[in-house]
């Protein structure tokens, strides 16, 4: 019994530590993304000189989205690597970045309504979700005990 437990600590720390190395990397790789979304958002600028405004702007836009909605994920592995858990309002922040930029796309294209519907059920969804995350999480429950 006393071996078979000590075994499964074995295991156990042995994934804790291939997991921390494995998202170090991805870090990394993550903070590599965000500086290339940077440099592509910058090099968008210069659409601006066109005068093509309309263009320039919706593509600097979904660049600047979808940025953010890398750094969310950047939160999230960074919570994570910090806690040892994944918290469920930071993926649900990452979706609804990631949403809410197809939504600012969504102007510069013809949607039938059903799909303009779809969309506005998913985010208040999402939100209703990240408020229940927040009102029963857990390190909320541990507080009120």
């Amino acid at each position: 019994m006393w071996r078979e437990e000590t075994i499964d600590l074995k295991i156990t720390r042995f994934f804790e530590s291939s997991a921390r190395v494995l998202l170090s990397f991805l870090i990394v790789v993550i903070m590599l993304a965000i500086l290339a979304g940077i440099g592509c958002t910058l090099y968008d600028l210069r659409l601006v000189l066109n005068g093509d405004y309309h263009t320039a702007f919706k593509s600097i836009l979904v660049d600047m989205l979808t940025v953010l909605a890398v750094v969310e994920v950047l939160r999230t592995a960074l919570a994570y690597f910090t806690e040892g858990r994944v918290k469920v309002t930071y993926i649900i922040d990452t979706v609804m970045v990631t949403v809410l930029t197809e939504v600012m796309a969504f102007w510069y294209r013809d949607m039938d309504w059903q799909g303009v519907a779809m969309v506005i059920a998913l985010v208040l969804s999402l939100a209703c979700i990240r408020i229940i995350a927040v009102r029963f999480s857990p390190r909320r429950l541990q507080n009120d005990f």
